[in-house]
């Protein structure tokens, strides 16, 4: 290098030396980035960083989440949440990124996982919140009598349609030829029902206990069914790539929904008038939104010697799903749950290594 060349004003050596400082600090400045971007938004405050969560849907089946986030749950746990809108598909793509460390959720993601979506169930959140119901003037009586008949549910292949083959399969009645299933969107099946089109309608919370009300005639209500009473139809499921980044981080959002179940067990119609005023749950009565929230049970189980519910829960319904057609009859049963349950809260210190 001839005396000529200058690097800000210095020549020969000196600038050699200075740009080889320069670059020192520009490769430390960018390693710090990567680590601090493993936990977005880290503080003080929020430690554990500024999370998304899936849970803005309009439904008492994410009361866990409004009520985390307004009794400061997550906060306690050092997270700065932020709770965004999502349904099905949204969720099950940003579990898959990484983009959301968890998202409520039910057995609707069991085919997903079976086709390798890389998610984990880390404990169930409640029970409850389908019913299959008929109109006031109808003569079907029991699961028996949908033979040959028309099922409206919201979508093919989604949670109510799978509830309903689960029941059909269990009376006798083939899932796939022996009723006629049509989708429409939800809030427009009961009136369907009502104008004939349908002969028995699948329905979400509040939807199918708004149709009890109206007098439709409840075949399975899966909060009191044999079929599925006492069992997990909402689940927590994490992101695998998430618990792998940052396991602490998932267990915290955990406990958070654990406190905030627990919270909600106690207090149903606090839950209700919260989620209302907030503007969680959009409804004119509160009154019947706690009914629907004490309903689901949210105790959850957390004692430790039902730490295995979830796990329990799930290895029913994968047969069940099996016995309805949702998921191949050649699948292991034990083996599937085995890799789809994680024990975070055991496991969280080693899970960066699984």
């Amino acid at each position: 290098m001839s005396e000529e060349f200058k690097y800000g004003g210095v020549s020969g050596n000196k600038a050699r030396r200075a740009l080889g400082f320069i670059i020192v600090i520009a490769l430390v400045m960018s390693g710090c980035g990567r680590q601090g971007s493993k936990t977005h938004g880290a503080s003080e405050r929020f430690p554990l960083g500024e999370v998304e969560l899936p849970a803005l849907n309009g439904s008492a089946c994410a009361a866990p989440a409004y009520i985390a986030k307004e009794k400061g749950f997550f906060e306690a746990e050092g997270l700065d949440v932020t709770l965004v809108t999502g349904d099905f598909e949204t969720s099950k793509a940003g579990l898959a990124s990484g983009k959301f460390p968890v998202a409520n959720g039910d057995f609707q993601y069991f085919p997903s996982v079976n086709e390798g979506l890389d998610i984990k169930i880390i404990d169930g959140l409640h029970q409850g919140c389908i019913k299959l119901v008929v109109p006031p003037s109808s003569t079907i009586r029991t699961a028996k009598d949908l033979a040959g008949l028309r099922i409206g549910v919201d979508e093919i292949g989604g949670s109510p349609m799978a509830i309903t083959a689960v029941l059909l399969a269990n009376n006798g009645i083939d899932p796939v030829r022996g009723v006629t299933w049509l989708p429409f969107p939800k809030d427009q099946l009961i009136t369907v029902a009502e104008k004939g089109e349908v002969d028995a309608v699948a329905l979400w919370d509040p939807f199918g206990s708004i149709a009890e009300k109206k007098g439709y005639r409840v075949i399975c209500d899966i909060g009191t069914h044999p079929l599925f009473a006492g069992k997990y139809c909402c689940f927590l499921y994490a992101s695998h790539k998430q618990i792998k980044q940052n396991p602490t981080r998932i267990a915290a959002i955990l406990k958070a929904f654990h406190k905030a179940s627990e919270w909600i067990a106690k207090n149903p119609a606090e839950t209700a008038r919260i989620s209302v005023a907030k503007g969680y749950i959009a409804a004119d009565d509160t009154a019947f939104v706690g009914e629907l929230i004490e309903s689901y049970k949210y105790h959850a189980k957390h004692d430790a010697s039902n730490k295995s519910q979830a796990k329990t829960d799930a290895v029913y319904f994968v047969n069940e799903l099996k016995k309805a057609g949702f998921l191949p009859v050649e699948i292991d049963t034990e083996s599937f749950v085995e890799n789809l349950y994680y024990d975070i809260l055991g496991s969280h210190s080693t899970a960066a290594g699984q």
